[in-house]
């Protein structure tokens, strides 16, 4: 375990490398799910004024398949993608998964990847147990067991609740471990939730096609263990457009960040945050090497930042909770460490990854 390093890092050569694609058909197979439409990508030209470029856009998960977040994309793909491989079936409609035996979903989150999952279990008719760790707000803890799965509490950090969920799943047959974090032997199942958040991707180059602007310049994405950031690094690192793509964490649980500075994945000390679904102590071992490789900079922002930038998006008609607004919070305090800004950063994506509902613990 480290040290908390410095708020910032950068690496501006990370926008040479490149990887392959994530598979074609992801984006596809989300447009099929009941109630599917893009979430909307928000211009707010006050935010470019303050940050001293000429276009910012939210891209705004607030509300995702009925849902308060974004991860449903990740948890979705990775469920389909998990009981397709344990029944061996091929590609198959979703209402085809419905008829196969009993399995019981199992995992640990901060929130919002839990109650994804549970909202899964309940549109396919699988029964979910979900762990969460201490100091996860009542209203997402209300929030999990309302989409009808078990809940359990753990008297300890992420990290707690991801290794007794993993135990409790390995000693039942019928358990599928859905985590979105990775360690040595398990990575398929966290890979699969990866491929699936880059649907949002998609969705925000075609949008921005749609309004006529420039590609995106600089995209701000909010980390936990990692694996939003891999999606959006494997995004703009196997396509045309070449962002900088920064992740941004609270102090509490800077793990990327001081992976980074460390040259190699550490674990670090997590304290308490706002930003719960960011209190994340150690990065994703499927994460980290495309992290390692192609993420141009890094950022940590106190509570009282993001608390801030919730409190100007709210006035600008955007709902977004603790990590949600950690994008805007990062972003200014990045831009303030880039003097002059690099010209290809003139059009900046925020990701709001929650609303305001999802985590309520902002004042």
């Amino acid at each position: 375990m480290v040290n908390a390093p410095a708020r910032w890092f950068s690496r501006p050569a990370a926008r040479a490398w490149t990887c392959p694609p994530v598979p074609r058909d992801v984006a596809a197979f989300h447009r099929t799910l009941p109630g599917y439409v893009p979430t909307p990508l928000a211009e707010l030209p006050p935010l470019a004024a303050g940050l001293g470029v000429r276009r910012v856009f939210v891209k705004d998960e607030s509300s995702r398949l009925g849902l308060p977040a974004f991860k449903i994309l990740g948890a979705s793909w990775g469920i389909y993608r998990a009981l397709c491989d344990r029944y061996r079936l091929p590609d198959v409609p979703l209402a085809r998964l419905r008829e196969l035996g009993p399995v019981r979903l199992v995992t640990a989150t901060d929130g919002n990847h839990g109650r994804a999952v549970a909202a899964m279990a309940r549109l396919l008719g699988l029964a979910a147990d979900v762990y969460v760790p201490y100091g996860v707000h009542p209203a997402a803890v209300a929030a999990i067991k309302a989409e009808g799965a078990g809940l359990t509490e753990v008297p300890g950090p992420y990290d707690e609740a991801v290794r007794l969920a993993a135990d409790v799943a390995a000693s039942d047959p019928s358990a599928l471990l859905v985590q979105d974090t990775a360690w040595p032997g398990y990575e398929r199942v966290p890979q699969w939730i990866v491929e699936g958040y880059s649907t949002l991707f998609t969705e925000i180059d075609e949008q921005l096609a749609a309004v006529g602007a420039d590609p995106a310049g600089l995209v701000a994405v909010p980390v936990g263990v990692g694996s939003l950031a891999q999606a959006a690094v494997t995004h703009y690192r196997s396509g045309p457009a070449r962002p900088t793509v920064l992740s941004v964490e609270p102090d509490a649980a800077p793990c990327v960040l001081a992976s980074l500075h460390h040259g190699d994945r550490v674990t670090v000390e997590t304290g308490s945050t706002a930003m719960a679904g960011l209190n994340c102590a150690t990065p994703s071992t499927l994460a980290w090497p495309v992290l390692s490789s192609g993420l141009d900079a890094a950022v940590a922002i106190t509570d009282a930042d993001t608390a801030q930038a919730a409190k100007d998006l709210s006035a600008l008609g955007i709902s977004a909770g603790p990590c949600g607004a950690a994008s805007l919070a990062g972003a200014r305090t990045a831009l303030a460490h880039t003097t002059p800004i690099p010209d290809h950063i003139q059009t900046i994506v925020l990701l709001n990854t929650e609303g305001r509902a999802a985590n309520p613990s902002l004042p």
